[in-house]
């Protein structure tokens, strides 16, 4: 693609506007529904604390999540929406049809055949992936995976949704609808927390999980089916359009299926580790992924269908992408900047603020908070990384990430081995703490990652600019409110982690929306501007 010589300094109001506007939904969505999974893991902790139920759960749940992700939003997105998107710009709404019911056969027909297979071959895999796990802790994953494998289809219906929902411009129900698979989690918890032992409790809370999946695809359906009239779930003919979906979905498949292998080795590295690793880096990993998905998704996944539709000379569509890209770096940066410097300074605030009670204690809020502290590390590259991914996407490029995720992965598992079990040995820490050498290394290797996703953009549409000094501005406020924010929390008890987290966590962000709108940070002064009208 010819690099553009004179790019416009700016986009135009109106798109970047839009783009905004969908990214509030996405992000409001996602806010909803991570705060209902808070308080899912919120009450999961009280009923199992750091426990082998808690190991043995957290597994069961992650091995059909694993195909959720390989067969669900982050591949779909990749492969169906640039092709969707563009057919309804160009007003093709028949072929637009076709495409969105020959996916969805084809998705129905594949995991029905995965689910089955997964099903029957519980017992192997569980030995593949937590090889660590003996005994009672084994039988238990065992019966819960072969509980949840069935929502499995269920969930990647609803990304299916997510998929036409998010082209049509709807995007808030379909990032919010996990509120009900959180809802139905949450009742089978209360509803049998107080008659059943653990092992049975987690037995119900599987297929509340289960039921919570069919209610999620089913509230979604209706709109869908009103958006796009046209759809045609049998089809006599792969259309020249489906077969770009399924070649574009191979590679993004491979890519996803590298970063699904990635958080496979840390599970196994986690499953040595003494009881409760597995639970505690779980659970450190819910937090981390917050703000990836607040702020990293909800943008990314909003610019993903107006790069898509960008139209015009191969010079147009990078001047587009360019700006897009800058625009929206900042708007991640301005959020998740603070959350890393939280996660590494108030880690344990934040933990017991969301987890301690009943059985899970103030010392399990210290061991997750070293967990969390490494997810610290790669924060800012992770979140920034999606919006190059889009990018990529937009430009029907899938093979690219592929290569970038597998050197991840490498750097991930040499470098996540080495931090995990000898490093601890070396500097005589308890074994434990190996966990946090996992997110550690994964962090660092995050940064070599979106250098390379950088750097490769820079070739296709010229280069796209950092804003280094902006970031410097943000890492400077956040360090500063974090001090406010330690200044504080010497004073208060820790006994009180709810009370505590609010008296030491929104001086915090007040500190820092402060401390950004004094240095010049536009998004900072647009806030706080919005915030005084009110």
């Amino acid at each position: 693609m010819t690099t553009p010589k004179k790019p416009e300094a700016s986009t135009a109001p109106a798109t970047q506007a839009g783009v905004g506007h969908h990214a509030f939904l996405v992000a409001a969505g996602i806010f909803l529904s991570r705060i209902a999974g808070l308080v899912r893991d919120r009450i999961f902790a009280h009923y199992f604390g750091i426990t082998y139920v808690a190991d043995a759960f957290k597994a069961a749940l992650r091995i059909p999540n694993t195909l959720q992700n390989l067969f669900g939003e982050g591949v779909l997105s990749a492969s169906f929406i640039p092709v969707y998107a563009k057919l309804l710009a160009q007003k093709d709404r028949d072929e637009a049809g076709r495409v969105a019911g020959a996916i969805f056969s084809l998705l129905a027909l594949i995991t029905s055949v995965l689910v089955l297979v997964g099903v029957l071959a519980t017992p192997y895999i569980i030995d593949i992936i937590a090889f660590g796990f003996k005994g009672e802790t084994r039988r238990l994953a065992i019966q819960l995976v072969r509980i949840l494998f069935p929502g499995v289809g269920l969930l990647v219906m609803s990304a299916w949704c997510l998929g036409i929902l998010n082209s049509h411009g709807k995007f808030f129900l379909s990032y919010v609808s996990p509120v009900i698979w959180n809802a139905a989690f949450i009742v089978a918890m209360l509803t049998f927390g107080r008659r059943a032992d653990m092992a049975h409790l987690a037995v119900y809370t599987a297929w509340g999980s289960v039921i919570g999946s069919g209610l999620q695809f089913l509230v979604q359906l209706p709109i869908v089916l009103r958006l796009a009239p046209e759809l045609r779930i049998f089809f006599k003919s792969i259309t020249d359009n489906v077969r770009v979906v399924i070649k574009n979905f191979v590679p993004v498949f491979i890519s996803r299926g590298v970063l699904q292998l990635s958080a496979y080795i840390d599970g196994l590295l986690a499953s040595l580790l003494p009881v409760g690793g597995v639970s505690a880096l779980a659970n450190a990993q819910t937090l981390y992924t917050l703000p990836v998905s607040l702020f990293g998704m909800s943008i990314s996944a909003a610019e993903l269908p107006a790069m898509s539709s960008a139209l015009g000379t191969d010079e147009e569509v990078a001047t587009k992408l360019r700006q897009r890209i800058a625009a929206s770096t900042k708007r991640i940066g301005f959020f998740v900047v603070p959350s890393a410097v939280g996660f590494i300074a108030l880690g344990d605030v934040i933990t017991a603020t969301i987890y301690q009670t009943g059985k899970f204690t103030h010392a399990d809020a210290v061991y997750v908070w070293g967990i969390l502290a490494g997810s610290g590390i790669g924060l800012v590259a992770s979140t920034v990384g999606r919006l190059y991914s889009s990018a990529y996407y937009a430009l029907r490029d899938t093979r690219t990430p592929v290569r970038f995720a597998v050197l991840r992965v490498f750097l991930t598992t040499v470098l996540g081995y080495f931090c995990s079990r000898p490093l601890p040995v070396l500097l005589h820490v308890a074994p434990g703490w190996g966990a946090a050498g996992l997110t550690a290394s994964a962090g660092l290797a995050g940064w070599v990652e979106f250098l390379l996703l950088r750097g490769g953009m820079n070739s296709k549409i010229g280069r796209t600019e950092f804003p280094s000094a902006y970031f410097a501005r943000l890492w400077v406020s956040a360090v500063i409110a974090a001090s406010v924010a330690w200044g504080i929390k010497l004073g208060v008890h820790p006994h009180r982690p709810l009370l505590a987290g609010v008296v030491i966590l929104v001086p915090y962000g007040a500190a820092y929306l402060g401390c950004t709108a004094m240095l010049g940070v536009d998004q900072a002064g647009g806030l706080v501007r919005r915030l005084l009208k009110r």
